[in-house]
């Protein structure tokens, strides 16, 4: 998924405006527009700091280690299947 639709994703998931983003970033209102709808190709640093306006930040990943990490991000453990995952160790360990 490209960065900006990413950053579309987050802004829909945290309720926020796109004025909200505006206030925050520096930037004007149709500039957050355009780079949230992929309309206006951006800089790094106007993706990092739409980012950074809802608290989040951009991850540069080898793409061989794509898979353990989606692997990561789902809550799944590295390894087989049947094993606990560490934050299930850690919470099993406090009851």
């Amino acid at each position: 998924m490209p960065v900006f639709e990413q950053l579309q994703q987050r802004r829909l998931q945290l309720g926020k405006t796109l004025q909200n983003l505006a206030d925050v970033s520096g930037m004007n209102v149709p500039q957050v527009s355009n780079v949230l709808s992929g309309k206006l190709d951006s800089r790094l640093s106007t993706y990092e700091a739409l980012a950074g306006a809802m608290d989040a930040s951009l991850v540069l990943i080898p793409k061989h280690l794509l898979p353990e990490v989606a692997r990561l991000l789902s809550g799944k453990a590295i390894g087989p299947d049947d094993v606990p995952s560490t934050v299930d160790r850690l919470l099993g360990g406090l009851n």
